[in-house]
């Protein structure tokens, strides 16, 4: 063999490094949900059909993914990216839902000057100060939240479970009356929820409709979900959050100050939420104290069907992305084959069911493994 070919046979295929990469960034974990993820599309697009249902035939269309699919993920991707950090570390925050509702409604008043919060604003009906305020409405909330688990020694489901009525309260009496504060009359905030990026792009027809862009909404949680895994993935503050999940005392005997990282942590949860209350506002086009109410249930559904472990130490945030798609494709798909709201709440409490229960399961088989090892060395 010539010296040329021996080289040629020793190189790396780079469509296979290429491959191992990608595999590499979702995790093996993970590929289960990309499989689920294709046998549930099948099953809305192909296999109704076989059943007489219609419908199923519209999920592939430029109307289905961008302004359906696209815009419906968001909100509770963003609330399950914020979620799956505390559950890594052991915790739960049920009140992101309520945190999102505060943040609405405290992002429109400041935005057009009116109740409580609104009246306190000099800068009445700047868009970005109306988004920034309804951020750190809800990493105060956040904080409160980390102040009873960290000062009061609560379980955080108790204690979240409190804040959730609580802060469902409180955005109530910080709405005028109680009633929605409308932003339909402030273009620049509604854009964005309705506004679109790249509409004029060349891009073919898909199921009978035309390219419309792809929305602002999307690209928030592309760019949100990125920097909280790089956070995650990067970052000290990442690790100190997989060790206290994995083991909360050998994280302190590390020196790991284990209250100032769960505080942080409910903070970075808490605004996040608060971004999605401020997101619902713009799509809803008033802030509503009811806007956040039930997403915690598909936030935390998503994120234990992402891999996290119900005990902590495991989870990641490309697993909650993949899960947060899944859980939006079957919503979706129910839609467009017709079936009533009641059958889909009942489709995602068993989906919640599974999630654990998979997540138990993974986390026995992980320990039993552990113990094999340890009896065969």
């Amino acid at each position: 063999m010539s010296e040329k070919q021996t080289k040629q046979s020793t190189a790396p295929v780079k469509g296979g490094d290429t491959l191992k990469r990608a595999v590499g960034f979702i995790g093996t974990d993970n590929l289960s949900l990309m499989f689920a993820l294709v046998f549930l599309v099948f099953l809305v697009t192909i296999v109704s059909g076989w059943f007489g249902m219609d419908g199923g035939d519209k999920f592939f269309s430029w109307q289905n993914l961008m302004n359906s699919l696209a815009q419906a993920v968001v909100i509770v991707g963003l609330i399950a990216i914020g979620e799956t950090v505390v559950i890594i570390a052991g915790g739960l925050d049920i009140s992101v839902g309520s945190i999102a509702s505060i943040g609405s409604v405290v992002a429109a008043s400041v935005l057009v000057g009116v109740g409580t919060i609104g009246s306190l604003s000099f800068l009445t009906g700047n868009v970005v100060i109306a988004v920034m305020a309804g951020i750190i409405a809800g990493m105060i909330a956040g904080a409160i939240n980390g102040a009873i688990v960290t000062t009061l020694r609560v379980n955080p489901t108790i204690a979240t479970l409190g804040t959730l009525a609580a802060f469902a309260g409180f955005a109530f009496l910080l709405a005028p009356e109680g009633k929605p504060v409308g932003v339909m009359t402030q273009p620049n905030f509604t854009w964005l929820a309705q506004g679109r990026f790249l509409e004029a792009a060349a891009i073919p027809a898909l199921g009978g409709a035309k390219w419309t862009g792809i929305p602002v909404l999307t690209v928030i949680l592309v760019i949100v979900a990125i920097f909280v895994h790089i956070l995650m993935s990067y970052t000290d503050f990442g690790r100190a959050i997989y060790a206290i999940g994995g083991n909360a005392t050998a994280a302190r005997l590390a020196g790991i100050n284990l209250s100032r990282i769960k505080i942080l942590m409910y903070m970075l949860s808490g605004g996040i939420a608060g971004l999605s209350g401020v997101l619902l506002a713009a799509r809803t086009t008033s802030g509503n104290p009811i806007n956040g109410n039930g997403l915690e249930l598909q936030a935390i559904t998503a994120v234990f069907l992402g891999g996290a472990a119900t005990s902590g130490g495991k989870g990641t945030i490309v697993g909650t992305f993949l899960a947060v798609i899944l859980v939006g494709v079957l919503n979706n798909g129910m839609n467009l084959l017709g079936f009533n709201t009641f059958i889909q709440r009942v489709a995602l409490g068993l989906l919640l069911v599974a999630a654990v229960a998979i997540s138990q399961w993974r986390q026995a088989r992980a320990e039993s493994s552990r113990t094999r090892i340890a009896n065969a060395g």
